[in-house]
């Protein structure tokens, strides 16, 4: 079983992006199934039903989510509704939506998680003792974790602790591509970070005289999406769909 894990899709222009190239570069790498994650997919941050319309319609077929899941209101509706669009688990369970999802590809099964970190960021439940919760409930050895987390130390300690027990665990958020995959002992895939769909000459997706100026004033700044250059970073994974271990993963970026 081939899976595509791509970074954080940023604003319009990444989705427009995905739409161009994805069909295409799906077809060419025969690849069964795409995770994205699309906490960003909207324009001005968070993410909407049309921008998580736009991501499936161009072949994606689960969609996570971070941080800024909850940006915009119109999307609480489409987390409850939508069994691919989902949360991290680990938010309070009163949160709208679920963080685990289980995809039926008809030959497999690959259940996907989404988790939040804690180092740096706001203070929800434990990952670790919430992904523990949920694999008691997963039916199949096909895992993917979307560890959605600031800190690099953060999301090594995640894979170490799920090495063998889950497919892949790869990091979303800092939207910088890390040159660390591997496959861990245990037979678990992993990179820090799968970095993002959007502007090559940007920070972080967004333009750099807008992040520099709030780097350098401290004072409010209105960020806009870098809308040029764009280009789609993430990892190809074949998992073994018998023994749910990863065989390989390969660092991806199309321009």
């Amino acid at each position: 079983m081939r899976i595509l894990a791509m970074g954080d899709v940023v604003g319009q222009a990444g989705c427009e992006f995905v739409r161009d190239r994805l069909p295409a570069f799906r077809k060419k790498e025969n690849i069964q199934m795409v995770v994205a994650n699309g906490e960003n997919s909207a324009e001005g941050n968070g993410i909407l039903p049309s921008s998580a319309k736009h991501l499936f319609d161009s072949g994606v077929d689960v969609i996570t989510t971070g941080n800024h899941v909850y940006k915009r209101r119109e999307i609480y509706e489409t987390l409850e509704r939508e069994d691919g669009v989902i949360r991290p688990a680990n938010y309070h369970p009163s949160a709208p939506g679920k963080g685990m999802y289980i995809f039926d590809g008809l030959r497999f099964k690959l259940c996907v998680i989404n988790l939040q970190g804690t180092v740096y960021m706001e203070s929800y439940e434990s990952p670790f003792d919430c992904v523990d919760r949920l694999l008691e409930q997963v039916d199949t050895p096909n895992i993917l974790v979307d560890f959605h987390a600031e800190a690099t130390a953060e999301k090594l300690c995640m894979a170490y602790y799920l090495d063998g027990r889950v497919s892949a665990v790869v990091g979303t958020h800092t939207h910088v591509p890390t040159a660390d995959e591997q496959i861990l002992p245990g037979g678990t895939g992993y990179i820090s970070d799968l970095g993002m769909c959007g502007g090559r000459y940007s920070v972080l997706g967004v333009k750099a005289s807008c992040a520099m100026e709030k780097m350098r004033t401290r004072l409010p700044v209105k960020f806009e999406n870098e809308k040029e250059n764009i280009e789609l970073c993430g990892v190809l994974l074949d998992i073994d769909e018998a023994t749910g271990k990863t065989k390989t993963i390969r660092r991806i970026k199309l321009q």
